[in-house]
C-alpha cells in the first residue's frame, strides 16, 4: 500500500531510489517487479507492482478500439509501458523517454495512490497542488457522485 508522498533525487544515471519503507513490501508481493508507465491525463508517470500492472493491462488492453478515447489511451498506458526490476539498493531506472515526457530533471516526488505511485518532476507536483486546492476551494467545484458520497 502506497502512501503520501516523498521526496527523492533522480542520479546521474535517471535512477530512482524506492523508500525503503516499500521494499520490503515489493520484494514480497511482486519479487521486485515494476512497471512504470505514463500517465494520460497528467506530465506524471504511474508506477506499479507488476501483480497490480497486470490487472490494468489487461483491462486497458480489451477496451474497445472502435472509441477514439480508448486507443489512445492505450497508446500511452500500454505503448510507454516499461519492466523494471529494483536493483541491490532498491533502485529504478527510469527510461529516459519517460523521464522527458514527466519534464524530470532530478528532483521529483513519489506520491503513493494506494495500489501504485505517481512520480512527479517536484516542481509540476507542487504546480498540480496549486490548482487541486484553488479548484477545491470554488464553491461551483465539480466532484463526482461517489466523491461526493465520501466520508472523510
Amino acid at each position: 500500500m502506497f502512501l503520501g508522498d516523498t521526496s527523492l533525487n533522480l542520479d546521474a544515471k535517471g535512477r530512482l531510489a524506492i523508500p525503503a519503507k516499500y521494499r520490503g513490501g515489493l520484494v514480497e508481493c511482486c519479487a521486485s517487479r515494476l512497471v512504470v508507465t505514463a500517465s494520460p491525463w497528467d506530465a506524471c508517470l504511474w508506477l506499479y507492482p507488476y501483480n497490480e500492472w497486470s490487472e490494468i493491462a489487461r483491462s486497458v488492453s480489451r477496451l474497445p478500439e472502435a472509441v477514439p478515447a480508448n486507443r489512445d489511451v492505450k497508446r500511452m498506458v500500454l505503448g510507454h509501458a516499461a519492466d523494471l526490476e529494483m536493483d541491490g539498493q532498491g533502485r529504478i531506472l527510469l527510461p529516459a523517454s519517460l523521464r522527458e515526457y514527466a519534464g524530470m530533471e532530478k528532483a521529483v516526488m513519489l506520491v503513493g495512490q494506494f495500489h501504485k505511485c505517481e512520480i512527479w518532476s517536484a516542481d509540476a507536483w507542487a504546480q498540480k497542488n496549486e490548482e487541486i486546492r484553488a479548484a477545491a476551494s470554488r464553491p461551483d467545484s465539480e466532484l463526482s457522485e461517489e466523491l461526493r458520497n465520501l466520508s472523510f
